[in-house]
């Protein structure tokens, strides 16, 4: 099990060196509304964006994008609504799955914007 841990911490470090790379401000990590958790919270000049970020080694089963199922994305959804209700954002938000797979001592990083939609009921 931290072995696992330790390839999600470092998947999710990752991210975020990537999106910073990209222009991005990080604004949260691992951030908490009751059980729910968003993994990161960033910006750049147009969106609030919060993103789920799956990491894998390259012996995966399934692919890690499939994981942020629909149940997964009505709680970050609703994670996501409190954030912007409790911190008064007045900008766009965006949904993003970032994936991480480690091949090797290598690790492949892609980036889906607008991975799904707050339209979920």
């Amino acid at each position: 099990m931290a072995e696992s841990h330790d390839l999600g911490r470092e998947g999710e470090n990752r991210a975020v060196r990537y999106l910073e790379e990209a222009g991005y401000r990080i604004l949260r990590r691992n951030w908490r509304s009751g059980r729910i958790e968003i993994d990161l919270i960033a910006e750049n000049k147009e969106y609030v964006v919060f993103v789920e970020v799956k990491t894998r080694s390259e012996n995966f089963v399934e692919a890690p994008g499939s994981a942020v199922n629909k149940e997964k994305q009505r709680s970050i959804i609703y994670a996501a609504d409190n954030y912007v209700k409790w911190n008064y954002i007045d900008k766009e938000s965006r949904f993003d799955i970032i994936t991480v797979i480690k091949k090797g001592g290598m690790y492949e990083i892609e980036h889906t914007e607008n991975a799904f939609y707050p339209t979920l009921r």
